[in-house]
């Protein structure tokens, strides 16, 4: 399995759609900060087909110090989330 970065992303979207790798990086960064925007407004972003995102709140809880084994506590906070819609599933499964 291979690790595809953002720039080698950027160039195999410039050379698939005949742009170039400035405008095809505007476009990524740009959908990138808008789903955080959306995100952070507590919106769900759907691209259907594909999937969705969204936040889920993690309740405060106690968690263990693995090397003092001392008690600490773990603050509530919100995390992003992403569900694969049907079409990207049936895609990977093999």
């Amino acid at each position: 399995m291979e690790k595809v970065s953002k720039a080698a992303l950027v160039d195999m979207l410039a050379q698939k759609l005949d742009m170039s790798k400035r405008d095809v990086e505007a476009v990524v960064d740009g959908m990138i900060d808008e789903i955080t925007s959306q995100l952070q407004s507590g919106n769900e972003v759907t691209f259907t087909g594909f999937g969705s995102f969204k936040t889920s709140d993690r309740a405060a809880r106690q968690g263990v110090n693995p090397k003092t084994g001392e008690k600490i506590k773990i603050a509530a906070t919100t995390v992003p989330k992403f569900k694969a819609g049907k079409a990207l599933k049936d895609a990977v499964k093999k």
